[in-house]
């Protein structure tokens, strides 16, 4: 597996002045961000396929292990405050267990059959959509998930970092960012991670684009927690709207801090119009606007 070839290169590396060993690992870091360029196509085709398939109920799962896992694992994490995806429709699936976020588990990446069993615990269907994140390509937990996923009638997207693995064969969905070998030889959390963790921010992103929760740019469906997201909230409405920051004000928290019926109640509906219409429009915003301007 070129991910974990050594680089002839980087063989003296410990001798090397701190500032040149920095220097080549900024290089990698970049090169492996370049090595999406190539994957652009797949990474829009998987996004339009999960964001048809999940509908109404299906759920993103995410699947992982060792460093792969935990960079799956940030991505989905952050859905649910930065897009409103609902807790509840995500599913972790994460070699070894939660407590190997943070501790090496060692020999759970090569426990297919808990895989297995974890992908039948969480009855994973047709509705569902399967992110498998394996730097080889080639890890038993994650393929075997990605198996008996796709057995289960669930979308899969694979992402990898090896060309022609297994994993990549086995998904409907398969993205390679091919980093080739790291400066530390076999240390995937350097360049294999940088470009899974940017593959896993993008299609996750589009995922949600195709999904209607961003407007003009912005995280129209995001949570509301702190002093920070309310003032950014306050603005979103005042600007979409086209009102003032008062009236603005006002009508998020009529809209108890949901910024898409905020917007709605700042153009003239009732509370209970602005969720009637958002309803309509399947949480979508734009549309919402757009059948609005169409009744006027």
């Amino acid at each position: 597996m070129k991910t974990e070839a050594l680089d002839p290169r980087y063989r003296d590396l410990d001798r090397w002045p701190t500032e040149a060993a920095v220097e080549a690992m900024l290089e990698g870091q970049m090169a492996a961000i370049a090595a999406i360029q190539s994957q652009t196509r797949a990474i829009a085709l998987a996004a339009d396929a999960a964001a048809s398939r999940l509908g109404e109920r299906g759920r993103l799962v995410f699947v992982g292990a060792g460093t792969s896992g935990r960079l799956a694992v940030q991505d989905g994490a952050e859905l649910h405050p930065t897009f409103g995806w609902p807790i509840e429709r995500l599913v972790f699936l994460m070699a070894g267990g939660t407590g190997a976020l943070t501790q090496a588990y060692e020999g759970a990446e090569d426990d297919a059959a808990a895989a297995r069993a974890e992908i039948g615990a969480a009855e994973v269907g047709a509705s569902d959509v399967v992110i498998g994140v394996a730097a080889s390509g080639r890890t038993p937990y994650t393929l075997a998930a990605i198996d008996a996923a796709r057995a289960a009638g669930a979308l899969t997207i694979a992402i990898a970092n090896n060309a022609g693995s297994a994993l990549l064969d086995a998904a409907e969905h398969p993205i390679c960012a091919v980093t080739g070998s790291e400066v530390l030889a076999g240390s995937t959390r350097m360049k294999a991670g940088t470009a899974q963790k940017a593959i896993l921010n993008i299609l996750s992103t589009a995922i949600m684009l195709r999904r209607g929760l961003v407007y003009d740019g912005r995280m129209v469906a995001m949570r509301i927690s702190n002093a920070k997201l309310l003032q950014r909230g306050r603005t979103m409405v005042a600007e979409i709207a086209g009102v003032d920051p008062e009236t603005a004000s006002k009508a998020l928290d009529a809209a108890h801090n949901d910024i898409r019926l905020g917007v709605l109640v700042a153009l003239g509906l009732s509370l209970a119009e602005a969720k009637s219409a958002l309803d309509t429009a399947a949480g979508d915003l734009r549309r919402a606007i757009e059948a609005m301007s169409a009744r006027a």
